[in-house]
C-alpha cells in the first residue's frame, strides 16, 4: 500500500507540472500570434502610407512639369485658345493639390493618434506639406497672371470689335459716297437727244415758229422733255437716224461731228469729240424727213 502511494504521488506532481507548462505554452503562442498580427498590420499600414507618399511625390513632379508649360510671362501675348488650354491644365493642378492635401491630412491624423509606424514618416509628411503649400502659392500666382491676361484679351477683343464696327461704318460711308459720286458722274455725263420730222417736233413743242419770214426756234418754252432719250456722252458716240436726210437744230460745233450713210442711204450721226460737241448744249435736236 505504501509502495503504491509513493508511486502515485510523483505521477500527480508530473501531471500538475504538465498542466502548468501547457498554459504557459499556449500563452506564449497567443502572444506570438498577436505580435505577428501586429507586425503584419504595421507592415500593411507602412505599405499604404508609402504608397500614398509615392503617389504625392509623383503628383508634385507632374505639377512641376505642367507649371513649366503654363508659365505666363508678364509681357507675353497669348491667344484665346492658349488661355483656354492653360485654364484646363490649371483646373487639373488645383484638383491634384486638393487631393494631395487631403491625403497628407489623413497621414498627419494617423501620426497624431500615436501610430508608431506613421511617426517615422513625420519628416516626409512635413516636407511634402511644405512643398504642396509652395505649389499652391505658385498656382494662385499663375491664376492671377492668367486672369490678367484674360482681361487683356477681352479688352483687345472689345477694341477689335469697336474697330470692326468703325470699319463697317466707314465702309458704309465710303460706299454711299461712291454711289453719290457715281450718280453725280452719271448725271454730269448724261445728255439727251431726239429726232423727228418738223411736224413731230412741233407737236412736242421742241420746235416753234418758223414761217416764210422767220426761222423756227428750238427748245423754247415748255417743251416735252419725255420725248428725249438720255445717253452717256462718253459711250454713246453714234446715233442712227433711220432717214436719208437730217439737220441738227441745236447749237453744236460743226467740227465735232459728221454723218455716215449705210448701204440703204440711212444716216447715222457720228460724234468725234463728245466733250466739245456737248459743251454748248446737253440737248440735241435733229430734224429728219
Amino acid at each position: 500500500m505504501k509502495k503504491f502511494i509513493y508511486i502515485f504521488i510523483p505521477v500527480i506532481v508530473a501531471m500538475t507540472s504538465c498542466k502548468q507548462y501547457s498554459a504557459e505554452y499556449k500563452q506564449a503562442v497567443a502572444e506570438n500570434d498577436s505580435l505577428r498580427l501586429e507586425l503584419t498590420k504595421s507592415e500593411s499600414e507602412m505599405n499604404d502610407m508609402l504608397s500614398i507618399l509615392n503617389s504625392i511625390e509623383d503628383d508634385i513632379l507632374a505639377i512641376r512639369k505642367a507649371e513649366d508649360f503654363i508659365n505666363i510671362e508678364k509681357d507675353a501675348e497669348l491667344s484665346g485658345s492658349r488661355i483656354q488650354r492653360i485654364k484646363e491644365n490649371m483646373n487639373i493642378i488645383v484638383a491634384t493639390l486638393k487631393k494631395n492635401k487631403a491625403q497628407l491630412a489623413e497621414l498627419q491624423n494617423k501620426i497624431n493618434k500615436g501610430s508608431a509606424v506613421a511617426a517615422t514618416l513625420q519628416k516626409t509628411v512635413d516636407r511634402l506639406t511644405k512643398e504642396l503649400s509652395e505649389q499652391n502659392k505658385l498656382v494662385v500666382s499663375l491664376q492671377n497672371d492668367l486672369n490678367r491676361k484674360d482681361e487683356e484679351i477681352k479688352g483687345l477683343s472689345a477694341q477689335v470689335e469697336n474697330l470692326n464696327t468703325d470699319i463697317k461704318i466707314l465702309e458704309g460711308v465710303r460706299e454711299a459716297q461712291s454711289e453719290r459720286l457715281t450718280e453725280q458722274e452719271q448725271t454730269l455725263n448724261t445728255v439727251y437727244y431726239c429726232f423727228g420730222t418738223k411736224k413731230e417736233l412741233k407737236e412736242h413743242n421742241i420746235l416753234s415758229g418758223g414761217s416764210l419770214f422767220s426761222k423756227s426756234k428750238t427748245l423754247e418754252g415748255d417743251f416735252d422733255r419725255k420725248y428725249f432719250v438720255g445717253i452717256d456722252k462718253r459711250k454713246d458716240t453714234s446715233i442712227p437716224l433711220f432717214s436719208s436726210h437730217a439737220a441738227i437744230k441745236t447749237k453744236h460745233s460743226k467740227d465735232t461731228y459728221s454723218f455716215s450713210k449705210d448701204k440703204e442711204g440711212n444716216l447715222t450721226l457720228v460724234i468725234g469729240d463728245p466733250e466739245k460737241f456737248w459743251g454748248l448744249s446737253k440737248y440735241l435736236v435733229i430734224e429728219v424727213d
